[in-house]
C-alpha cells in the first residue's frame, strides 16, 4: 500500500494522535514560545545541521542576551559564538545572524519579511529555513521540507523525488494545504523517533499500513 491523497487526511490524523506526549522540533518550541519571526529565524539558522537537543539551548542562552535585531547589533561575532557554541558552523551562524540583524534594521525597516523571496535575500538563509519562517514565525501557510520530509515523504509513497527541493514544489503540488502548516513538525518528530534513516522502528508504526516502505531494507 501507499499513501496518497485518498488516504492522506487519515494518515496525518494518525500520526497528530501517534506524537501526542512526543517533543516538537526546536524551532516549533520556540515559534510556540517566544512568538517572533525574528527569533524564529535566529533559531532557524542555528538549527541548521545540528540536532535538536544543541539547537534549543544555544537559541535560549543567546535569547537572554539578545532578543531584537539591534540588540544583537550590540554584540561582537566572538559573544555570539561564545553563546551558541557547540552548533555546528558556529562561527559562520555568528557572522550570518549579524548579517540578517543589519539587512533587518537597515533593509527592511526592523521587520522580518513575511514572503520567501525576500526572506532568501539574506545570506545564510535559504528554501527551508524561509519556508519553516513562514509556518512558525507568521502563522503562514508554507511547505517547508528538511531530510526528514524529503526521506519520510518518498518513503511512504507519497512523492518520487531526488532532492528537498524537488520535494518541496512536488508536495506543494499535491498535499491539501490545510496540512501545510503542520506537515513539517509532524514528520520531523516522526522522522526523529520511530521512522528513522536508518533501521526505522516499523513496529511502532501507526501508519505501517499505508506505508510503501520505499527503500528500507532493515526496519524492528
Amino acid at each position: 500500500m501507499t499513501v496518497t491523497n485518498k488516504n492522506i487526511d487519515q494518515v496525518i490524523k494518525i500520526l497528530r494522535r501517534e506524537m501526542k506526549g512526543l517533543p516538537d522540533p526546536s524551532v516549533t518550541l520556540v515559534g510556540k514560545r517566544w512568538k517572533s519571526p525574528f527569533l524564529v529565524l535566529v533559531s532557524c539558522i542555528l538549527s541548521l545541521r545540528t540536532k535538536d537537543e544543541t539547537t534549543l539551548p544555544a537559541s535560549e542562552r543567546l535569547f537572554k542576551l539578545a532578543a531584537t535585531p539591534r540588540a544583537v547589533l550590540k554584540l561582537t561575532a566572538p559573544a555570539i559564538e561564545k553563546e551558541i557554541y557547540p552548533v555546528g558552523f558556529y562561527k559562520t551562524k555568528a557572522a550570518n545572524i549579524l548579517g540578517i540583524c543589519r539587512d533587518i534594521t537597515g533593509r527592511f525597516g526592523g521587520k522580518v519579511p513575511d514572503d520567501i523571496d525576500t526572506l532568501m535575500t539574506m545570506k545564510g538563509v535559504g528554501r527551508k529555513t524561509a519556508n519553516l519562517v513562514l509556518t512558525e514565525g507568521f502563522g503562514i501557510p508554507a511547505m517547508c521540507v528538511d531530510t526528514h520530509v524529503h526521506r519520510i515523504s518518498n518513503r511512504f509513497g507519497y512523492v518520487d523525488t531526488k532532492a528537498p527541493d524537488e520535494t518541496e514544489f512536488a508536495l506543494r503540488k499535491k498535499l491539501p494545504k490545510k496540512h501545510w502548516m503542520n506537515y513539517n513538525c509532524l514528520l520531523v518528530t516522526w522522522g526523529q523517533n520511530i521512522c528513522r534513516p536508518i533501521s526505522p522502528l516499523c513496529s511502532q508504526c501507526g501508519i505501517k499500513k499505508y506505508c510503501r516502505r520505499k527503500g528500507v531494507t532493515t526496519s524492528r
